[in-house]
């Protein structure tokens, strides 16, 4: 999904989210593309008759009114090839009021299971999971008996290749020196670590983005296999972090993502900061190749001058469609600023949610 469609996504999402009802009056109906219309439609018909067993004669009402409008919307649409979802229910208005309404909306990857829930707001987690960024990021963890290499993809841990060692244990067998038993643990720990770093290399140079590499184990295992720089070259550069995990089996993979979870839920964050932390450094030294505000930025835009468009997430929908409709027509990056720190606030609040970092000196604009 590109990044004006997820954030068209994002903002439908949003105005769902404020949808809620008195009681689990909301209905939400996620249908995946191998689901026959007529056995969910079945289904439905059978919900109506069990909402007859609802004790308050409100709530009752209003669900078998939101199923009956289901029911009747089902009849004419047709399930894409991602599935469709349907939300509907009788929405708050306030002054004890309330109007069912019917939300239809084709989501923007495959949904794969049926889903019927009944709520006092809508159910949008699994929508909510398909917008998430799906960022690949490679996964080993390792001590010298084992090693599993494997991929978080999102919120899905994979495992691809899992490897032992002939790495003698610690009691060395009779008639042997304790230097020379020594010694042969570290050749084959050596051998083990260049067999890991050979099939990890192979497996995550085949990935255009990733993102980056967590490395998991004991101490000072780990440590070790980093210093050795038994990656490709151009993989070392990519470990974000040595994390402490017992297992280094797959359950280990489990570990790793758990034991990390914190550095991953920044990295997005710091690369908004890192960008405005530029913007705001080459502002304040009254550089040239930078532009913000509307005007001006619209027209950076048009000569294509413009290198990365900075967009608030507070923007108005329509404004920011047209504004990255331009940016796509020069090969213009576009990243949308967070306002959950104080910066991206400045974005929206003291220039207009809009900027840009520039690919070249122009002219400049005073506003």
């Amino acid at each position: 999904m590109d990044q004006i469609k997820k954030y068209e996504f994002r903002k439908v999402l949003e105005d769902l989210r404020k949808k809620s009802g008195r009681g689990t009056e909301l209905v939400s109906v996620y249908i995946p593309p191998d689901k026959q219309i007529s056995d969910v439609t079945s289904h439905l018909r059978d919900e109506h008759g069990q909402a007859m067993n609802i004790k308050s004669k409100i709530t009752r009402t209003n669900v078998q009114s939101s199923l009956e409008s289901l029911l009747s919307k089902l009849r004419y649409l047709s399930v894409g090839e991602n599935g469709l979802v349907i939300f509907c229910g009788a929405i708050d208005k306030g002054g004890d009021k309330t109007d069912i309404e019917t939300f239809i909306v084709e989501p923007p990857a495959k949904i794969y299971s049926y889903i019927y829930h009944c709520d006092s707001s809508f159910f949008l987690e699994p929508l909510e999971e398909l917008v998430e960024e799906r960022e690949k990021y490679g996964l080993i963890v390792l001590d010298k008996r084992e090693a599993t290499i494997g991929f978080l993809n999102g919120k899905i841990v994979e495992s691809v290749k899992h490897l032992t060692s002939s790495v003698p244990g610690k009691i060395r067998k009779g008639g042997q020196s304790a230097s020379r038993f020594q010694r042969l643990r570290e050749i084959a720990t050596d051998d083990f670590y260049k067999r890991i770093g050979k099939h990890a290399s192979q497996i995550f140079l085949q990935i255009e983005d990733l993102r980056g590499i967590l490395l998991g184990g004991p101490s000072p295992t780990k440590e070790d296999f980093l210093k050795g720089s038994y990656l490709h070259y151009e993989l070392q550069n990519k470990i974000l972090g040595e994390f402490d995990v017992a297992y280094t089996d797959e359950s280990g993979l489990y570990e790793l993502v758990d034991a990390a979870e914190e550095a991953l839920e920044g990295l997005d964050l710091m690369r908004e900061k890192k960008l405005m932390t530029r913007f705001m450094k080459l502002i304040a030294n009254n550089e040239t190749m930078v532009a913000y505000g509307e005007k001006e930025v619209r027209g950076k835009l048009e000569i294509g001058a413009v290198g990365t468009l900075l967009i608030s997430e507070e923007l108005d929908a329509d404004f920011v469609h047209e504004l990255v409709e331009k940016a796509e027509l020069t090969g213009s990056d576009v990243e949308f600023i967070s306002t959950e720190f104080e910066e991206g606030t400045q974005l929206k609040r003291a220039f207009g949610g809009v900027a840009a970092l520039l690919r070249y000196r122009t002219a400049g604009y005073t506003q």
